[in-house]
């Protein structure tokens, strides 16, 4: 990729589209979730290889479990079944966090999960975040919870709360907040990612497929960024 000025370090991503994809193809709807695990596992590795800071990914929401039990179930599996292949096969400096709700996941798959972050925490490269079973709202919610907690076991008083207090009490504590917010699919909706995180991101709608998306579409997303002002309300 040729240097460009004004580059993103924080792309987020709602990758949209499996579902559709694996209709248009005439294949089972499970075989589209696979084919956009293998895109990200690519795209992964490609953000890391461009030298991009932070990568974070919406996976599964908090609304998805109202989806078919098989496909839910499908969709843990694949969960479980990419943290092995990442740890195996992406970069050794790339390191993975999982953002999200965890009380109500697995225990194996919350030891799988706990595993891998414990194991690339102190890797260098790009900070890649899975957002799983994730919704903003449920995030805000959480986050209002563990601060209510602190001023009535008087930890803090209430004049305390402010801005900065709620981003450190978020899933994304000590993140920098995302440049760039990419949907694909043609669907133009944030659907409850990172609402307090994206305030003053940039936002690109990009009418494919997430199964369809290459390492050229990285490129596009940072080139269409760099040509873009950001003013956060100046």
């Amino acid at each position: 990729m040729e240097e460009i000025v004004n580059k993103p370090a924080h792309i987020a991503i709602i990758m949209d589209g499996n579902r559709r994809w694996a209709v248009e193809h005439g294949l089972e709807k499970k075989l589209g979730h696979k084919k956009g695990e293998e895109v990200l596992e690519n795209i992964v590795r490609y953000c890391n290889k461009i030298g991009l800071e932070y990568l974070t990914v919406y996976a599964f929401s908090t609304e998805n479990w109202n989806r078919a039990k098989e496909e839910v179930d499908y969709l843990m599996f694949l969960l479980n079944s990419a943290l092995d292949k990442f740890i195996k096969k992406l970069d050794s400096d790339v390191r993975i966090e999982v953002i999200g709700r965890r009380d109500n996941l697995n225990p194996k798959l919350l030891e799988k999960i706990e595993q891998i972050e414990e194991k690339t925490k102190n890797n260098k490269g790009l900070d890649f975040m899975i957002a799983f079973n994730y919704g903003g709202r449920d995030e805000l919610t959480r986050a209002t919870q563990k601060i209510a907690s602190r001023v009535k076991n008087g930890e803090i008083d209430i004049e305390d709360i402010n801005e900065e207090l709620i981003t450190n009490s978020l899933d994304t504590a000590g993140k920098k907040d995302p440049d760039l917010v990419v949907r694909t699919s043609g669907e133009l909706r944030t659907s409850n990612f990172l609402p307090w995180e994206i305030t003053y991101s940039e936002f690109l709608f990009m009418d494919k497929y997430w199964p369809d998306f290459t390492e050229e579409d990285i490129d596009y997303c940072i080139k269409e960024y760099s040509s873009r002002k950001r003013r956060k309300g100046k």
